[in-house]
């Protein structure tokens, strides 16, 4: 049998930099070294767990010093959920490394040559900022090094509901108390896991397909409205109705209580049917004097109040006189069509998902908007020149895509298009440098606008402005 290689061992090794991922860097004989919850400053011994030809990924097994800026992380499950993982990391740090990844992959990636660069926008909440969070179900909880060391403590109790354990599919970190959500979020969490294992409610095998409870999502709104959701394995009317009756007589804030059905293999539940327990089967978001209506399957920004911020740089960059025919690409439920309606002519939106068409549709309607005209299907297909040419070519058209960016026919028929502006809106700065790269010969990057919505990690949004080059 082949004896696997030790990986190396290096000691006293000063972290000097942050990089992709959010991980910190190290330099060792000329080789990078990306390592994970430890900061610019820290000087510590690494254990090498992975090697490439160009870099080497470890983890630090002993701290000889501290950074000077280092700041203790608030949260318990620090380390291990996968979650906050710049808790260590000063705020105003963390706004500073956002904006130099933003600003290193425009230069780098897409050969870009800045003009304006505004300063990143930060999030007036740090914590409890986010509008959803999904939980799941655990009968093989992850174990704490505390616990297995102890050779003398009998572990009883191997149900969790909390988060997955990075790169740990089937392995549940059972949740005390989150920092991300505002209340009654944890409270919910806590009752719905007592009543479980006080009625002894079998909880979700990953690997075997068997158990009761599955996942808990919890949405709540800046409209102090409250849905709840509990994801079952299999039905089983009596326990169901019992335990969502618990709910609803403990928690009267749910004003949208639902339930799902879920026996398939993943936990997606947008193509099952959500059905009513109790209240409405919808709760509302609002911005300025807009409402939108979500559903259990809609999507809205997690962070809401910093989505209207980044709404309204989306509205300035657009720089709209209400004569302008608008392309809104991956539009979403509409929010951001919506958003700029009433400042254009007419806004045309196209989202692959059809169930966020109707949202974007009935969001319209709620507002009384009649100048949007949304379309459901892959923008790849539906955005041709057939199409471009029978709508009216855009004066200005937003981007906003997934992290993966935009498909290579999506960039060609916005260069059949040609409108005078494009807005790139992006979660993925790397892709986005990718895509702006191919539009180079064509338009100039005048601003870009780094927004943080997401606090405690290396997530960045950023927003672009690119404008038609004079022929």
């Amino acid at each position: 049998m082949r004896k696997r290689r030790q990986l190396p061992f290096f000691e006293k090794i000063k972290i000097t930099d942050i990089g992709a991922e959010g991980k910190a860097i190290a330099k060792i004989n000329d080789l990078i070294v990306f390592i994970p919850y430890v900061i610019p400053g820290d000087i510590v011994d690494i254990q090498i767990n992975k090697k490439k030809k160009n870099f080497l990924e470890g983890y630090a097994v002993k701290f000889h010093e501290y950074s000077a800026d280092r700041q203790e992380p608030f949260c318990s499950h620090f380390g291990l959920c996968g979650g906050c993982k710049w808790q260590i990391l000063p705020y105003p740090d963390q706004l500073k490394f956002k904006q130099k990844q933003v600003v290193d992959n425009l230069e780098r990636i897409g050969k870009i040559k800045l003009k304006q660069v505004n300063d990143i926008l930060p999030s007036e909440k740090t914590t409890y900022y986010r509008n959803k969070l999904e939980f799941s179900f655990s009968n093989k909880r992850w174990l704490t090094n505390d616990e297995i060391d102890n050779e003398g403590n009998e572990i009883k109790q191997m149900n969790a509901l909390g988060f997955h354990i990075p790169k740990k599919f089937d392995k549940i970190l059972d949740i005390d108390h989150c920092y991300l959500q505002k209340e009654p979020s944890n409270k919910i969490r806590i009752a719905v896991k007592n009543y479980a294992l006080e009625n002894n409610l079998s909880f979700f095998d990953l690997r075997k397909q068997t158990g009761f409870l599955r996942n808990l999502i919890i949405r709540t709104s800046t409209t102090n409205e409250l849905m709840v959701i509990v994801s079952f394995y299999y039905e089983d009317k009596d326990e169901r109705e019992k335990l969502l009756n618990h709910l609803s007589g403990n928690f009267t804030e749910i004003t949208s209580l639902m339930y799902v059905i879920n026996s398939k293999p993943n936990d997606s539940i947008t193509d099952l049917d959500i059905k009513l327990f109790k209240g409405n089967d919808h709760f509302f978001e609002i911005m300025e004097n807009l409402k939108f209506k979500i559903g259990p399957k809609s999507f809205y920004q997690t962070n809401s109040e910093q989505a209207y911020n980044l709404y309204k740089i989306v509205r300035e960059f657009a720089d709209l006189s209400g004569n302008e025919n608008v392309y809104d690409l991956y539009t979403g439920t509409g929010t951001i069509a919506n958003f700029v309606a009433k400042q254009s002519k007419k806004v045309i939106g196209i989202e692959y998902v059809k169930e966020a068409i109707e949202d974007a549709k009935i969001n319209s309607t709620l507002n009384k908007i009649s100048n949007t005209e949304f379309f459901a299907g892959d923008i790849k297909d539906i955005l041709s020149q057939e199409f471009i040419d029978e709508k009216g070519k855009p004066d200005v058209i937003i981007i906003d895509p997934p992290r993966a960016g935009m498909h290579k026919n999506v960039i060609e028929s916005i260069l059949y298009a040609m409108p005078e502006k494009i807005v790139y809106v992006s979660c993925n700065p790397a892709t986005q440098a990718r895509d702006i790269n191919l539009l180079l010969d064509n338009y100039s990057v005048e601003k870009i606008q780094p927004v943080d919505m997401f606090p405690h990690t290396h997530h960045v949004e950023n927003v672009a402005l690119l404008k038609l080059k004079m022929a």
